[in-house]
């Protein structure tokens, strides 16, 4: 999802959503990649768990 995106969904003001996009990148849970439909905008996502118990 874009920023906008998520602020169209969660009905949150842009600066809620661009702080707590800040402190999940920083903490390690979300993920930011190039939009190439539009470079001014980022994509995010969130990602997935390693599952450190199949490293056996």
């Amino acid at each position: 999802m874009t920023q906008k995106d998520i602020i169209r969904e969660t009905i949150l003001p842009s600066r809620t959503v661009r702080y707590a996009l800040n402190r999940l990148k920083e903490e390690k849970i979300l993920m930011e990649r190039f939009y190439f439909l539009d470079s001014r905008q980022s994509l995010y996502e969130i990602k997935k768990p390693v599952n450190n118990a199949l490293a056996v």
